[in-house]
């Protein structure tokens, strides 16, 4: 009798990734950018708090985008480097270049949800691009591929953001955690459910910001200044996506696991302000894969019923799997087929982990 239950436990697992791989992730890989001729005045906004190295980098880059009318703001969030310096030579040099300095943040505010604020204030044109200054566009038509996103009518736009390919095992797991990441929140906005988006490739308008009252539903709380924008926007602005290769900015990724734990717990720490509904779809998901790995393991253990236990798994493995591969392609993403079993096992189980490490360690820290 409980060997019945396990193997429907584990049928149900199975189920579940299917309805996820086959209704949302495999429309997002023949997903089809949207392709427009007109060119709006763009405002490219990036808060930078002791960012210089990253920023002689980043900037000249910008500054480069082929397209007709844009300017760059930098937010010059109470930096003690010598990023000021450097910031105010590109201003006397490039006149579509500004930067808004912050030497103080009010106590009771999030420091990057106020200097995106100010920088928002400042911008002179109605659509904004947001990135961050450890990131680099993959393109000089990034801005252009971007807006081609509002073609539809749209006042969000989201966009993709890799990490870098660098060598080592975390970084083929920090890499396919953002694979299935993007995939998650890209497919579910494509099918009109957006419930976040990332603040290193993220557009929206003036307009939808102070319908949607700014930051001011989560001001006091650490992060969200991407996730929960995007929640609270979708409520009454459409959202679109925009996944080419040469629309996406390329991050830079952390080089210890230490490093890594920290950046995702942040990130989940905001899960739980999530729309419930949201929170449902995507708790089913990560559990159904965890719930998966969980079983398989205790029947193996039993090496009860083994036909039935490895139909089950050729039907996940066969089918499931090899949407996340067609979806990474459509993301222009390199995925190791050989590690992809073992970077789905573990990334579940730190998923797990970090979950519960954020439950138990409230404790969060931002630069």
């Amino acid at each position: 009798m409980i060997i019945t239950l396990l193997f429907v436990l584990l049928g149900l697992c199975v189920l579940v990734q299917l309805y996820f791989a086959l209704f949302y992730f495999l429309p997002l890989s023949k997903h089809t950018d949207p392709e427009t001729d007109v060119q709006r005045p763009v405002s490219v906004i990036v808060a930078a708090h002791d960012e210089q190295d990253n920023l002689y980098e980043l900037l000249p880059m910008l500054l480069d985008q082929d397209y007709p009318e844009f300017e760059i703001l930098v937010v010059n969030d109470r930096s003690e480097d010598d990023t000021e310096f450097y910031l105010h030579e590109l201003e006397k040099q490039f006149p579509h270049f500004r930067v808004v300095t912050i030497k103080r943040t009010p106590d009771y505010l999030n420091s990057k949800k106020y200097a995106l604020a100010l920088g928002i204030r400042a911008a002179k044109h109605e659509h904004m691009i947001f990135t961050d200054a450890d990131c680099r566009p993959c393109s000089a038509s990034w801005i252009q591929k971007i807006q081609s996103g509002y073609s539809s009518g749209a006042e969000v736009v989201l966009g993709y953001s890799p990490y870098a390919q660098l060598k080592g095992f975390l970084n083929h797991l920090i890499r396919y955690e953002t694979l299935l990441t993007g995939i998650q929140y890209l497919s579910h906005a494509y099918q009109g459910q957006a419930y976040m988006g990332v603040g290193r490739n993220l557009s929206y308008t003036k307009a939808c910001f102070f319908k949607n009252k700014g930051f001011a539903s989560h001001i006091k709380t650490m992060g969200g200044d991407d996730d929960l924008f995007v929640r609270d926007a979708a409520n009454n602005s459409e959202v679109s996506i925009v996944i080419n290769k040469e629309a996406q900015t390329t991050s830079i990724p952390k080089k210890t696991f230490r490093e890594w734990i920290i950046q995702k717990r942040r990130h989940m720490s905001v899960g739980g302000r999530y729309k419930a509904a949201d929170r449902r779809r995507i708790g089913a998901f990560v559990a159904s894969n965890v719930f998966f790995y969980i079983l398989l393991i205790i029947l193996l253990v039993l090496h009860s019923h083994l036909a039935i236990l490895g139909a089950l798994i050729g039907v996940r493995y066969l089918v499931v799997l090899p949407v996340y591969v067609l979806a990474a392609r459509r993301l222009d993403e390199k995925v190791s087929l050989p590690l992809l079993p073992v970077l789905d096992i573990v990334y579940f189980f730190n998923y797990v982990f970090l979950g519960v490490s954020v439950l138990m360690y409230k404790q969060l820290r931002w630069k």
